[in-house]
């Protein structure tokens, strides 16, 4: 492993894809929870690269970063971008018989298909703030997670992440889609993608029960309910558990005051907490945390 700036640092393999395509993966890793572009002019690429065969680039980074690989890595037979919802996506190329565009295959780990935890519930309960505080919290100490976000709202991480200054329901209206025949396919196929190489995923998939949603039901394994109104509930029920044969995780109320209720344990576990708005949100409650991470494989379980 090569340090490539204070923050920054690279691991270099080889691989093949099924299609016996020889590539190298330069993964990278951020080991500062906070990296800027002045790192950039410290970055040293690690030795070995081989330019006769292409670069996939895998791992969380700013999307500057990224470039700047790009950038650097030229010279390669051809360099991709690892979506891990989709494969290596070529973007620049020197090789024939590798184009732009095209997508190489890489091999999962094992044939196991790892849990995907669905998160539910009506509109303005905290869906979108409690998925992003939920994979920020278990990310730190498993990084192997993702974080799917199944609705055409224009909201995600960026727009929880943004400065207190900037309105977020700005860029969702610049970003905002709508429903088509793919779209719930294409995220089903997406979570399916996604299982076989995260050790979980979160999906949240909006606050409305639709049929149309019934693709997705049947790629995810778990879900969790978060509610600002109870008698919604047993609606979240009927179509996760009843209509997806899905497991229940958990049930929480969200509330606008700063609270944890603990109301019940089994069978399922059903707390009271909040509040879950942008900039202010508490922590996830530990027993909840408890029940997410006994998803996760025993050798990476998470202390409170």
């Amino acid at each position: 492993m090569t340090t490539g700036s204070i923050g920054i640092e690279f691991q270099l393999r080889r691989g093949q894809s099924p299609q016996g395509l020889d590539y190298q993966v330069l993964q990278i890793q951020l080991t500062d929870s906070i990296v800027g572009p002045e790192e950039l002019g410290a970055i040293a690429l690690p030795k070995g690269i081989d330019t006769r065969i292409g670069v996939i680039l895998d791992g969380r980074a700013p999307i500057w970063l990224y470039g700047y690989l790009i950038h650097e890595l030229h010279p390669t037979a051809w360099v991709a971008c690892h979506d891990p919802r989709l494969g290596g996506v070529v973007v620049a190329t020197h090789l024939k018989g590798v184009q732009v565009g095209e997508v190489i295959p890489l091999l999962p780990d094992g044939d196991r298909l790892h849990p995907a935890l669905m998160v539910v519930g009506p509109p303005d309960s905290g869906k979108s703030v409690f998925s992003h505080r939920l994979f920020q919290t278990l990310l730190v100490n498993h990084p192997n997670i993702y974080l799917q976000r199944a609705n055409w709202d224009g909201e995600g991480n960026y727009t929880l992440e943004l400065p207190p200054d900037q309105d977020p329901e700005v860029f969702k209206a610049a970003n905002k889609g709508g429903l088509t025949e793919r779209f719930f396919p294409y995220h089903a196929n997406s979570i399916l993608a996604l299982r076989r190489q995260k050790d979980l995923t979160i999906v949240d998939v909006g606050g409305m029960v639709q049929p149309e949603k019934q693709p997705i039901l049947e790629a995810c394994t778990h879900y969790l309910i978060i509610s600002s109104r109870r008698e919604e509930v047993e609606r979240w029920h009927e179509f996760c558990r009843d209509r997806g044969n899905l497991t229940p995780v958990a049930v929480i109320h969200s509330t606008l005051e700063e609270c944890e209720v603990i109301h019940q344990e089994h069978p399922v576990l059903e707390v009271t907490c909040g509040p879950w708005i942008r900039g202010n949100a508490c922590p996830v409650p530990d027993l909840v945390l408890a029940e997410i991470q006994k998803l996760l494989p025993s050798t990476s379980s998470l202390t409170s």
